[in-house]
């Protein structure tokens, strides 16, 4: 049988939901399974770097706002649907050839659906230090921390600053399907220089997009995305510096009953700027980007043109007090079109702070505030009911409490 229009739609989802959900609960009780395994064989590993490895995590979220839903619909009220599970696995074939595999399952208000899939895969030859090759789905080098955003223990904030690392765009920011160039450099007087080149394709969910029950179909194509990060660690000890920039190229095309199909071109240039200072216990990082976009369809009336640059920023502070408990501050500021400074909706003001504590090696809490001032980070495409940000309160507020598990 086959199931279509909207009624058909929510069947669909509802059984894929289901079918996901058990899939989850089959790879968490997995990713549970090996870490007692890992855990008994670490005493006999040899090189990490030579050696087939394992690692996986499970975390669970809860959301409460204060005035505005943010990133989930109904925040107001408290939310449990922030929750992700993966597992990876990474196997040297030679000396200079390695492959590795990362199966992933979140959800995140309207994202992730518990929808299990690979996450990334590669196949990576080193030939030089100054010159290896990957291939695959590979995770994108941008700015400093867009390659850990799905590794929670390996940073102290619940929520990366959104005006840099939005959660919403993970789909298209966080992984290509193609190919990579890397190598670094590395001397005295000048230090270490690594560089990554890319180029391939974005494979986006459609379905994931279009709020259920909805008559709109999408059909997404990325034929073209590329880019590159140059990182510099410094001579002096603890300062680094990076640039990192993509192009993206996407077509859509909306199908709306009883109009005709609606094709939509969108390119976009994203550049950010880093710089992070490490000296002990404490870490000091700041990052500044810009993004174009260029977006025409052959419907103006519902898709209107755009043309605009985004501002985006942050600095943030950490601090390890002890082996178990790190604090960690951070102010991000985005401004959706630079040239539209003025109204709430049209900037975004976050002040954050967050408390990690480690329980063990192999188990974190966080605790995490956010003070906003500004409605235009409540804008997500993927939320059922979007909000009207001129009605929405330009004084609000964003709590996070999340445990992970990990090995």
């Amino acid at each position: 049988m086959v199931w279509t229009g909207p009624v058909g739609r929510s069947v669909r989802k509802a059984l894929v939901r289901r079918a996901s959900s058990a899939l989850v609960v089959a790879l968490a009780v997995l990713v549970l399974t090996v870490t007692s395994t890992v855990r008994a064989s670490e005493s006999d590993a040899g090189d990490a770097h030579d050696s087939f490895q394992v690692h996986g995590f499970v975390s669970q979220g809860f959301i409460l706002t204060l005035h505005n839903d943010y990133i989930v619909d109904d925040s107001t009220d408290g939310s449990f649907e922030f929750s992700e599970v993966g597992i990876n696995f990474t196997q040297p074939l030679t000396s200079t050839l390695r492959t590795g595999v990362q199966i992933f399952a979140n959800i995140f208000g309207p994202s992730g659906d518990y929808k299990a899939a690979f996450d990334w895969f590669y196949l990576d030859y080193r030939w030089q230090d100054w010159m290896g090759f990957r291939a695959g789905r590979l995770k994108i080098p941008y700015g400093l921390y867009n390659e850990i955003q799905d590794i929670d223990s390996a940073r102290v904030p619940v929520l990366l600053p959104q005006s840099v690392y939005p959660s919403q765009g993970r789909e298209m920011l966080f992984a290509q399907t193609g190919f990579e160039v890397y190598g670094f450099a590395r001397s005295e007087p000048i230090g270490t220089v690594e560089y990554n080149l890319w180029g391939g394709t974005i494979f986006m969910d459609a379905e994931s997009l279009v709020p259920p029950g909805s008559p709109i179909d999408l059909d997404i194509r990325v034929p073209f995305a590329a880019g590159g990060r140059l990182l510099w660690e410094t001579p002096l000890d603890g300062l680094r510096m990076a640039g990192s920039a993509q192009i993206v190229h996407l077509d859509t095309t909306a199908f709306v009953p009883q109009i005709q199909p609606i094709l939509i071109e969108n390119r976009s240039l994203l550049w950010v700027g880093s710089v992070e200072y490490a000296e002990g216990a404490a870490a000091l990082t700041a990052e500044y980007s810009r993004w174009y976009a260029d977006q025409h369809s052959n419907n103006a009336a519902i898709s209107p043109a755009i043309e605009n640059v985004s501002e985006r920023a942050y600095v943030m502070a950490g601090y390890r007090l002890t082996p178990q408990l790190q604090p960690s501050v951070y102010y991000s500021l985005f401004f959706p079109d630079i040239e539209n400074r003025e109204g709430k909706e049209n900037v975004q003001h976050d002040a954050a702070a967050t408390l990690r504590f480690d329980i063990n090696p192999h188990w974190l809490v966080k605790a995490e505030g956010h003070y906003m001032v500004g409605t235009a980070g409540l804008l997500n495409p993927l939320r059922v009911n979007a909000p009207d940000l001129a009605e929405a309160r330009k004084h609000w507020a964003a709590f996070f409490l999340k445990t992970t598990g990990h090995f």
